[in-house]
């Protein structure tokens, strides 16, 4: 059910004397039926951080279930959030735990479900979570391939429901210096814009060959594989049994993660295409090359070089010896910005060993400093991406990071990893969303699902919607 702006609801209510009124559950439920109703679906790393910094809004939110594929983790994520609200002053903390999320969206008091899954099950699950009319927070990149974001997009879309993409870069804690200076490039402070240079990192080989292994009980391995293709279990291509905090081996196998071109690439090219005022759109041309790991428990890229050029003649270059940050350049100056030294967490990399990577710089200091009048163009406020989510739900109007634009972010991911792989130059149509006179790179648009119920085009189908890939 849709939530109402509670000024907008009392003063539609004194206006409507006696006339029927349908109330929203958040709004007669007294204060903490009041509060945005929230599920986490997916309790490793990433899941942890999000629903931790979720509930840090708690005047506008609950976080009253958490849902995982392995038992352990839904038990810690539960004791953390219990913890939480007992800090709070609370004695009775009620936090269910699911196994199947489709239990999660069943349930008819849970608002919006924050969706930090591995990459290969982004689609399915937030597809779902649309269509079961809750509001969606999505971890990026958005989707594991293009037309899964298509797709997500359309649903999103069609229902009416609010998605934030976890493009984090674009709220104000903890990145400023991404809204800092692609406010600027946006808005002509370095001139006429002509290249963009993006450094990703580096994955490196695990060093380890792949064997077999039984998954653990506590962890249903075969739902866990979903769409993907089948495969044994092993640990070092799933995530550590003994950490939460461990980076996961599924973003540096091929079957579940893309590798760098979507794990950093996905925060970094939305940033550039904001900039470039391309946030809608998409290159005209790509020329990728890149080295893929072998004979290695990884498969994914590791050195690797993208060209695109986009239809406003812009270049944007990515390749692994920059400093993982974006470099504009422009006829009038340069300015670069990244996480200094900050990392996703503590096991992400972070550019070349020994890098000293500053946060933000710029060729002179009026880039940076210069005023934006009322004609420039000026990000939405922001300060926290989390709660940018939720007053979006109460509002009804799209969040910071809304799924027009992660998707055009996935796809220009996508574009670049289509090309590493085929190692050869690439034209595609930003408007009609497909490879121009090249069959084989679109077939690579999309990926047949290991069993029909992980296939995104046949729940659309299912849905009613008319959907062809």
């Amino acid at each position: 059910m849709e939530h109402t702006d509670r000024r907008h609801f009392l003063k539609t209510s004194l206006v409507a004397g006696a006339a029927t009124l349908i109330l929203p559950r958040s709004l007669f439920a007294g204060k903490a039926g009041s509060l945005v109703q929230i599920a986490q679906i997916g309790c490793g790393r990433m899941g942890t951080g999000d629903y931790q910094g979720t509930m840090e809004q708690y005047d506008l939110c609950r976080i009253v279930a958490v849902c995982d594929l392995d038992s352990k983790r839904a038990g810690i994520a539960k004791n953390s959030i219990t913890q939480f609200y007992q800090k709070k002053g609370e004695s009775q903390v009620d936090i269910k735990v699911y196994h199947d999320y489709k239990e999660v969206l069943a349930r008819p008091d849970i608002d919006a479900v924050i969706v930090s899954v591995p990459d290969h099950q982004h689609a399915v699950v937030a597809i779902s979570a649309i269509l079961a009319g809750k509001d969606v927070y999505v971890q990026k990149p958005m989707t594991y391939t293009i037309e899964e974001a298509k797709a997500l997009r359309t649903v999103v879309r069609a229902k009416n429901r609010i998605l934030q993409t976890g493009s984090q870069q674009r709220s104000e804690n903890p990145f400023p210096n991404f809204r800092i200076a692609s406010e600027a490039v946006r808005n002509g402070r370095i001139g006429e814009l002509k290249t963009v240079k993006i450094g990703i990192g580096l994955d490196k080989l695990k060093g380890v060959k792949p064997v077999a292994q039984t998954p653990p009980s506590t962890f249903d391995y075969d739902r866990w594989l979903g769409p993907a293709p089948e495969q044994p279990y092993i640990e070092d291509r799933v995530h550590p049994q003994d950490s939460i905090s461990g980076r996961p081996g599924w973003i540096t196998t091929e079957d579940f993660g893309l590798g760098m071109i979507t794990n950093w690439g996905a925060h970094h090219i939305d940033i550039a295409q904001w900039a470039m005022g391309m946030e809608l759109s998409g290159p005209v041309s790509i020329d990728a090359k890149a080295g893929f790991m072998k004979d290695d428990v990884w498969t994914v890229h590791d050195t690797y070089h993208v060209e695109l050029i986009y239809p406003n003649k812009v270049q944007v270059i990515l390749d692994e010896k920059f400093p993982n940050g974006i470099s504009f350049e422009g006829t009038e100056g340069q300015v670069f910005c990244s996480r200094g030294a900050a990392k996703v967490t503590a096991s992400d990399g972070n550019g070349k060993a020994g890098d000293e990577i500053k946060a933000l710089s710029a060729s002179k200091e009026s880039i940076l400093s210069s005023r934006i009048g009322p004609e420039g163009k000026i990000w939405m406020p922001s300060p926290n991406h989390y709660r940018n989510w939720l007053e979006s739900i109460i509002s009804r109007k799209d969040p910071i990071a809304p799924v027009d634009q992660g998707a055009r972010s996935m796809t220009t991911c996508g574009l670049s990893w289509i090309g590493m792989k085929l190692n050869r130059k690439l034209r595609w149509d930003p408007v009609k969303e497909q490879f121009i006179n090249d069959s084989e790179a679109n077939a690579m648009r999309w990926r047949k699902a290991r069993k029909p119920e992980y296939d995104v085009h046949q729940i659309m189908k299912n849905a009613g919607f008319k959907y062809k890939a």
